[in-house]
Formats: C-alpha cells, structure tokens, sequence
C-alpha cells in the first residue's frame, strides 16, 4: 500500500510534467495539468501528515513531528485511564455481564457434538490437568483440603442429618439391605471371636460340668444355636428377629433426631475422629494415590480420555443450555467474579498496561501503532492525491467559466 500510494504521486507529476509542455494545444490540458498538481500537493501533504505520526519526515527535526513516539508516555498514561474508566470499573463490568448470559453461550458451545470431538480440546484440557495437578504441593492441598473439611463438619450436626436419613430409609424399605449386612456381620464378628465366647463358658461353668466336660459341649451349643439364629434370620424375611431389628432401627434414627443425650454423644464421636491423626494420614494417602493415578490416565490416554470428556462436555454443555436455573446461577457467579476482580485488580491491570508501554521503546511503539492501523493509513494518502486533485481541477474550472 504504501508502494501504491507513493506510485500515485509520481503518476500525478509525470502528469503533471507531460500536461505542462501542451498546454496551448487544446483547453483539456489544463485541466489535467491543474488536477495533477493539485493532486500531488495533496498527496504530499498527507504524505507529511501520515509520516509525521509515526517518525520525522526525511530525518529532519521538524517541530510537531514524531508524535507518538514522543508522546508514548503521555499515551500510555491516557490508555491506561481510558481502560480503567471505561472497562475495568465494577459499574460498567456488572452491567456488561448482567446484559450476557454466558453460560447459555457456553452451553450451546460445549452441546454441539462438533466442539466435543475437538481433539484440541481435550489434549488442551489434559494438558491443564497434569500441569495444575503437578503443580499442587502435596502437604500443603491436603491439609487444606482437611482444614476445609474438618471446618465444614465441625459446623454440621450430623446426628439429625443421620436420623433423617435413616428414617428415610426405613420409609422406602431401603433399610432391609443394611439389616442382612448388619446380621452378616454379626455371623463374621462371632466367627472371629469363638475362642472368647467358649472362654466365657468355660468360666461360667460351675465345677462338676467342667469335671465331666459338659462346659465344651455346652460352649459348642451356644455357638451352633447363634449360628443357627443368624442364618434363621437371613434367609427369612419375616423373621421375628428382623422385627426387632427394625424396631432398633426406629428408636435410632428417632433418637439422632430429637435425643438431645445421644446427639451429644454423636456430635462427641464426630469431633474424636476429626481430630484422629490416623484419619488425616488417611486422607494424606487417598489424596495422593488419587492425585497420581489421575496424572498417569491422563498421560496415558493423550489427554482426558476423548469417551469421556466428550459425554461430559456434552451433558454439561446441554444442562447450561436448556436449564435457566442454573443459567441465572453461573451467571451470577461469573458477574460477581468479574466485577470482584475489577474492584480489587483493576488498578494493577491498568497500571501493567501503562508501564507495559512504557517501556517499549520508539522503534517499537511506532512499528506496533503502524502495524495495527495498517492498510488505512496509506489510503489517507491515496484519498489525499484524488482529493486534492478534485479539488484543483474544481478550482481551474472556476477560473475558466467563472473569473
């Protein structure tokens, strides 16, 4: 562009030349010889305008020129306060994110099946996985990920929450899985624990059993009978025990309910574990096996696992798109997020902007100024050389037919 708009100025003074040696031969002459001269003043007048911009014209120190590169740190100051006044104040941030719904947008992206089979998106989403994954240090996520859990349920009474639970339960008849592991359990705990049960009998045993050895026998009855009963009541389901049971179940989850004595003395276990060393090295381990293996799938599969992410992506994609309720929420979220940025970040944004074009040098702002208005600049020039030559041929039509 800037060979084209140089190349109409010296077409305009070959004209300009050419048209001088015949003017007395025919009145149309003239008009070209006016329209060209015209136009190369025209041409060179924006030729000056446009360069002075950027640079002094032909090296020479003319007052007034050079102006952004003189001015660049005048410019970075007015940029700086023009984003910050017009972007970055939480005002105009809240508006301009009340007027959007970016989770529909989102939404609408993730559901197309097309932006889901994005390869890039998934190596890119892997990719961000492992290095935020790589990135957390072990100690310090997992103890804050405990403190948090700890604080959270420090707060929480459990002991309702776990009465209501089981109540429902009870309500549906989901219980009755619960029941035949509790009698299961109960089968396994007496195997483990024979030994203790015949010393039991064996103490209470008076002298003459013991002499005849009627007490081994006796402990062998009581074992085979409570084996029995609990193989009675689990092939059974109306077994009286089980009634018993669900009775049990009952005054249970009525007592964590409103049993002010047994929430006490839930609440009391609840803090006991918490503060178990054993349960937080419990969870140091969970965390970082879970850390590790996510990192080797991840690496493994190229990324996230194309299956998987894809029917994430899509169901998460959909449940933004058609659900206004949870629209109105991430909205909300991502608002409040932005315009809690701007209040506390917006005044190191603008001034890493500013001092960001600070420190460039001339050379620099001007070619990063130049560039990004481009082709425009060297149109002003060709707009320039015609308009300036309208104007004189104007001007020579007026002198002809009017002066």
């Amino acid at each position: 562009m800037r060979r084209t708009a140089t190349g109409l100025i010296v077409l305009m003074a070959g004209l300009f030349l050419l048209s001088g040696r015949y003017l007395g031969l025919h009145p149309a002459w003239g008009y070209l010889h006016a329209f060209s001269e015209a136009a190369m003043v025209g041409g060179l007048a924006d030729w000056f305008a446009v360069t002075a911009l950027f640079r002094r014209p032909l090296g020479l120190p003319i007052p007034h020129t050079a102006i952004i590169p003189e001015n660049k740190d005048r410019i970075a100051d007015t940029m700086a306060g023009f984003l910050r006044e017009n972007f970055l104040t939480p005002a105009v941030v809240g508006r301009r994110m009340g007027s959007m719904n970016l989770a529909k947008a989102v939404g609408s992206y993730l559901s197309d099946p097309q932006a889901t089979r994005d390869s890039r998106i998934r190596i890119g989403a892997g990719e961000l996985a492992v290095e935020v994954l790589e990135s957390l240090d072990p100690d310090r996520l997992g103890g804050q990920v405990r403190s948090g859990i700890k604080s959270q349920l420090d707060k929480l009474e459990i002991a309702p929450l776990l009465g209501g639970m089981l109540t429902a339960m009870i309500a549906d008849g989901r219980h009755k899985p619960l029941i035949d592991k509790i009698i299961r359990w109960a089968g396994l705990v007496l195997e483990d624990n024979e030994e203790m049960v015949r010393d039991m009998v064996h103490k209470r045993a008076n002298a003459v059993l013991r002499f005849t050895g009627l007490d081994e026998r006796l402990a062998n009855s009581v074992l085979d009978g409570l084996y029995k009963l609990l193989a009675e009541v689990l092939v059974d389901p109306d077994h009286p025990l089980r009634d018993k049971i669900e009775e049990g179940l009952a005054e249970f989850a009525t007592g964590l309910r409103d049993d002010p004595e047994l929430q006490a003395k839930v609440e009391r276990l609840k803090r006991e574990l918490l503060n178990n060393p054993a349960i937080a090295d419990w969870w140091q381990g969970v965390w970082e096996r879970l850390r590790g293996n996510l990192i080797s799938t991840i690496r493994e599969s190229g990324g996230l696992g194309s299956g998987y992410v894809s029917e994430t992506l899509a169901e998460l994609g959909t449940a933004l798109r058609d659900d206004e309720r949870l629209q109105r929420q991430i909205n909300r979220f991502a608002r409040r997020t932005a315009v809690g940025i701007a209040t506390r970040y917006g005044d190191q944004i603008v001034r890493l902007v500013s001092e960001t074009v600070r420190r460039w040098d001339a050379q620099t702002i001007t070619d990063r100024v130049e560039g990004a208005v481009g082709r425009d600049l060297q149109f002003i020039r060709i707009n320039g050389t015609m308009v300036g030559g309208l104007v004189g041929l104007t001007i020579h039509a007026l002198d002809v037919y009017v002066l």
